[in-house]
């Protein structure tokens, strides 16, 4: 399993293209992780790396989000234990911390030595992260799937549909108190699909009354709110965000406040 992740990171020339692969390998690894320890039956898998490991979003992503859909069988801090177990039996020296204090619980999983073995830094101490985060009281409304994914490795997933994937997305745009510019991407490629998908607006609405409070937002005008934000950014900025984690690099230049207008009006 190790030598496998190193030589997709051997693969490339580009010290980007080869953390983003290695990193890609073990989110795979802790996914399947998660399938044999039949997490699914309690959580669901959502977020940016959702999408690409369900519909193929040309652009990587760094951490795992998951949403609670039933309380029977969860067992983060067990779950976490298995993923430090197998990682270590598949040749990895993982450090594994679990953080339940929280509504959305946090685990790391820290491998050291890796990214020195891959050549890409000099020291053995640094360590290739990867975090995941687990909604404990996520809003209603969301819909769910289950799908076999091969991406390295194969697993079953129980994950958001597209319709409630892209109501978290917008959420994010809307509420984030921060600018990610892979929010921005991820946005234009939703609605540059053929036919666009069409939000879940139950969802996303009890999502805007739970973090923002009650009517604060009108979920049906989300076009309208996104596009208040927009006109707010350092599209630059925006592009410097995202262009390390895009399988074409010349794809940041798609992101500009003309192109992300149009493709919401």
């Amino acid at each position: 399993m190790k030598e496998q992740a190193l030589a997709l990171a051997h693969s490339s020339r580009d010290s980007g293209m080869a953390l983003n692969l290695l990193r890609e390998y073990l989110q795979a690894f802790i996914l399947r992780t998660l399938h044999d320890g039949e997490a699914f039956r309690s959580i669901s898998f959502v977020g940016g790396t959702a999408l690409r490991f369900l519909h193929g979003l040309p652009r990587f992503s760094e951490d795992l989000d998951f949403s609670i859909e039933h309380k029977d069988d969860y067992s983060g801090q067990t779950w976490m234990a298995s993923i430090k177990r197998e990682l270590t039996l598949a040749g990895f020296e993982p450090e594994v911390t679990w953080n339940d204090r929280r509504t959305v619980q946090v685990g790391w999983v820290r491998l050291s030595g890796l990214l020195q073995e891959a050549g890409l830094v000099a020291r053995a101490e640094q360590k290739l992260s990867i975090k995941l985060e687990i909604d404990t009281n996520p809003p209603a409304g969301a819909n769910t799937e289950r799908r076999i994914v091969t991406r390295h490795l194969s697993f079953m997933l129980r994950h958001h549909d597209l319709p409630s994937l892209l109501a978290g997305k917008l959420h994010a745009l809307m509420t984030r108190k921060y600018v990610k510019g892979r929010d921005w991407y991820d946005l234009l490629w939703y609605l540059s699909q053929r036919p666009a998908p069409i939000p879940n607006l139950v969802f996303l609405q009890n999502a805007l009354d739970q973090t923002q409070g009650i009517a604060t937002y009108d979920a049906t005008r989300w076009r309208n709110h996104v596009q208040d934000r927009l006109r707010t950014l350092d599209m630059q900025a925006v592009r410097n965000d995202v262009l390390p984690f895009l399988e074409r690099p010349q794809d940041a230049e798609l992101l500009n406040a003309e192109n992300l207008t149009s493709i919401l009006q």
